[in-house]
C-alpha cells in the first residue's frame, strides 16, 4: 500500500517562487494564477499548499507549473533542480 501525506509539490512551489527574478511572494503567485483564470486560488491557498495542509489536483498542478514557468514533472520532484 502506498500512502502519501500532504502533497508532492509543497517544497517545489516554495522553491519555484524563490527562484523567480525577483523572488515571488505567495500573493504574487496567487495574483498571477488568478489572472490566468483560476480565481479560487488565493494567497491562503498557496500557503496551505506549501505547508502540506491542502492537496493539489491535477488541474491546479498544471496552472501552478505554468505560473512558475516550470514543468509539472519538476513540481512533483521527477526532474532535477532548475
Amino acid at each position: 500500500m502506498f500512502i502519501i501525506k500532504g502533497n508532492l509539490c509543497a517544497d517545489r512551489v516554495r522553491l519555484g517562487r524563490a527562484l523567480q527574478k525577483p523572488p515571488m511572494t505567495q500573493e504574487d503567485l496567487a495574483r498571477r494564477i488568478q489572472l490566468m483564470g483560476a480565481s479560487d486560488i488565493t494567497k491562503l491557498t498557496i500557503s496551505r499548499i506549501e505547508q502540506n495542509q491542502r492537496h493539489v489536483c491535477d488541474a491546479e498542478l498544471r496552472i501552478l507549473a505554468k505560473a512558475l514557468n516550470v514543468s509539472m514533472e519538476w513540481l512533483v520532484g521527477d526532474e532535477a533542480e532548475i
